[in-house]
């Protein structure tokens, strides 16, 4: 082990995600185990600045595995984004003693982390920070899969299948629009799952004629009345998206946005596995002091990898599996 850690802090920050509590959970649990103090920061950055701590114990992440949500709360600080603003973060990292900090969520979360040790070196105090990526949109460069995506997946999932039954009833079009923000991973896996008649993704640049109205008229000529079209939110408005639907084709599609729904809900198995070995590792990694880091999955395993590096790494984007989609649609010509 490197530098005698006493004390470290965790944060949540950004939009919440699905197993987020199940990261918290493990990294207090394993500073506790390796005895080492944990705090728990309220509210993210936010809570850094203004000094809103708890002391955690393992009693207090007691029966957390399972919920949705964050027990740390979570939000946006636009202060924290200035030198001040991190000024007042420092403060509060000498006030409580703090050696590390654990900050889980997405890349915006990460920068903040990196901003905070690098002043926080210019002024002659070493805080190392190690990341969780923990965002349903599964849009973190360097990891191939980021906490709360498979639940977000399933929610949508469990959602557009009753969608399904409603909509085959009374033959009609859904067009159901699912988050992601610029990234189309959680449309194309939840497309691929329910079958969907139409994916549109941000990744693919959107021919309606070719990627929907085709679609939809193959569909109705291999026999199908009812179809389903599930559109990213980064690839256009689904209220857009259906009127463009009728005024092609003349038919009257109900429109459908998840929205928020697909943050919540108990966290799926993958999740909560996923979590606690990023928890464990990412105190693990601060009793090393091997620097900042952000825990990510490779190819299934948990690595640590240098914050600055990973912040630099892009995610190449599957589209085989949109290959896949494109396979098991309807297609006139094989009737």
């Amino acid at each position: 082990m490197g530098t005698k850690v006493k004390r470290i802090g965790v944060l949540t920050s950004g939009g919440d995600a699905p197993g987020m509590n199940a990261a918290v959970r493990a990294v207090v649990r394993t500073a506790i185990n390796q005895g080492v103090e944990c705090i728990g920061i309220r509210r993210g950055w936010n809570g850094l600045i203004n000094s809103d701590f708890i002391c955690m114990t393992p009693s207090t992440v007691s029966h957390t595995i399972n919920k949705g949500g964050t027990v740390l709360y979570t939000a946006r600080s636009k202060e924290f984004m200035t030198v001040e603003g991190r000024q007042k973060a420092l403060g509060t990292c000498k006030l409580l003693g703090l050696d590390g900090i654990v900050a889980i969520g997405g890349d915006g979360t990460f920068q903040g982390a990196l901003a905070l040790s690098r002043q926080a070196a210019e002024n002659g105090t070493d805080i190392k920070v190690v990341g969780i990526p923990a965002t349903i949109d599964n849009d973190i460069g360097c990891s191939h899969y980021t906490i709360g995506f498979d639940t977000a997946c399933n929610t949508a999932i469990e959602c557009i299948d009753k969608l399904r039954d409603t909509m085959q009833s009374h033959e009609r079009c859904s067009v159901v629009e699912v988050m992601g923000r610029h990234a189309g991973y959680l449309a194309l896996y939840v497309g691929i799952s329910v079958g969907a008649t139409a994916v549109l993704i941000p990744e693919r640049e959107v021919d309606f004629q070719r990627d929907v109205v085709e679609k939809i008229r193959d569909a109705r000529l291999a026999g199908s009345t009812h179809y389903m079209v599930v559109v990213a939110e980064g690839a256009g408005s689904a209220i857009d998206i259906g009127k463009q639907i009728h005024n092609e084709v003349g038919i009257d599609p109900r429109v459908t946005v998840l929205g928020h729904i697909q943050r919540g809900g108990a966290p799926t198995a993958r999740d909560r596995e996923t979590a606690s070995r990023m928890g464990y590792e990412a105190v693990m990694t601060l009793l090393r002091d091997t620097g900042n880091s952000i825990i990510a999955m490779h190819d299934g395993r948990i690595v640590d990898l240098d914050m600055e590096e990973a912040l630099a790494m892009k995610k190449n984007f599957q589209m085989d599996r949109y290959q896949v989609l494109e396979a098991l649609s309807y297609s006139a010509h094989i009737i």
